[in-house]
């Protein structure tokens, strides 16, 4: 069956449709990494958007319970240059296509997703819509224009948990994570609080596999709320959409500023820059995949980090109290900061990959050992 991918500008690609037979439109962005689909499907910080992969062929290894990172499938659509029809993993519990048929999500494949590449990078990032539904071009086209943009859109309160609940399972996937990289501790260390603002699960595990009990909080849980629960640490996690709109979250935040170590990733990240005074901007097409090179300022060290987030931190924005503390080289936009005489730190990369190189994974031991001085006294 033929699919097409419009976008707002015109553009149109046709192929061939796979996974559900559904019209969806959402901002078409890229995704570099080779490997790690089922993860980047169930990421919840693409919630609004259809996803490109630039590997060319995707759905070789099937798809298995083992490795989704949330509840369900969050992308809108699909697109990859070839999907393969023969699933060849021992783990496989089902192929590509039959998993998005299973959550009602469509795909197109045998496009040159090349050219869609390139125009997204010379254009920048719009808005979509890939239909297997309808052959009408122009009707297509209409559709991707009347669909919402990412500027202004809160989507953290449309991923977020609807109540309270608590994550020990320190376990990891077969093929390894993060948290394969700590000795999990002997006992509960650390009780820490941590906002879903639509987070992965391998951020649970690895903050478990260090001897913290997890307690995972709805976005807009109050500062209050969050001191009722005597937390050693808050853990910010990553999510989709606009950081701006989230005017109660940030709220929040500056009033639990200070009373405890604070850890952002992503959207987490952009929360707190917001929090401390700064402000947020959208990118042209954003960063997405497992090979973006950061920089961290005070050591000249290089890690390669895994990326998904349309929109990044001011650094001339920041108060003088606040530091940037890691800078993306390809091109320089902020990657971490913290605070200079408060236990508030962030990054805008996923530390916790699944998928990704597990260079950033040392951030989470950070994160233990503020704690462990803010327990001391040291609030610092």
């Amino acid at each position: 069956m033929e699919a097409i991918l419009a976008l707002e500008d015109g553009r149109v690609w046709r192929g061939r449709a796979f996974g559900a037979r559904a019209e969806v439109a959402g901002e078409v962005v890229f995704n570099t990494a080779m490997t790690g689909y089922q993860e980047i499907l169930t990421d919840p910080s693409y919630c609004g958007q259809i996803v490109t992969m630039t590997y060319p062929l995707i759905g070789n290894y099937g798809a298995t319970e083992e490795d989704v990172e949330s509840r369900r499938v969050f992308v809108e659509g699909f697109v990859v240059r070839e999907i393969s029809r023969v699933t060849s993993n021992w783990r496989a519990q089902e192929s590509l296509d039959d998993y998005l048929k299973r959550y009602g999500i469509p795909g197109i494949s045998d496009i040159d997703t090349r050219s869609l590449v390139r125009h997204i990078r010379e254009r920048g990032s719009m808005r979509g819509c890939l239909s297997t539904s309808s052959a009408d071009e122009k009707v297509v086209i209409e559709k991707a224009r009347q669909s919402p943009e990412m500027v202004g859109l809160d989507l953290a309160s449309v991923v977020t948990c609807p109540k309270v609940y608590t994550w020990t399972d320190a376990q990891t996937s077969a093929y390894g994570s993060p948290a394969l990289l700590h000795e999990k501790s002997a006992g509960e260390r650390f009780h820490v609080v941590a906002y879903d603002f639509g987070l992965k699960h391998n951020s649970l595990r690895t903050l478990a596999s260090l001897g913290c009990r997890v307690t995972v909080v709805p976005a807009h849980t109050s500062a209050e709320d969050v001191a009722a629960m005597k937390p050693d640490g808050i853990w910010l996690s990553n999510g989709p959409g606009d950081p701006e709109p989230l005017t109660e979250v940030i709220a929040n935040l500056r009033r639990l500023l200070g009373r405890y170590p604070i850890f952002g990733i992503c959207l987490g990240h952009q929360l707190m820059g917001l929090a401390l005074g700064g402000r947020t901007y959208k990118l042209p097409f954003g960063h997405h995949g497992g090979n973006q090179p950061v920089k961290e300022l005070a050591t000249g060290r290089i890690e390669i980090t895994a990326q998904n987030h349309g929109f990044a931190v001011d650094a001339d924005s920041l108060p003088s109290d606040c530091e940037v503390t890691h800078i993306n080289l390809n091109d320089n936009t902020v990657e971490g900061l913290r605070h200079r005489t408060l236990p508030v730190y962030s990054v805008q990369y996923h530390p916790e990959a699944g998928p990704g190189p597990h260079d950033a994974a040392h951030l989470f031991d950070r994160f233990t050992r503020m704690m462990d001085r803010h327990r001391q006294g040291d609030m610092a």
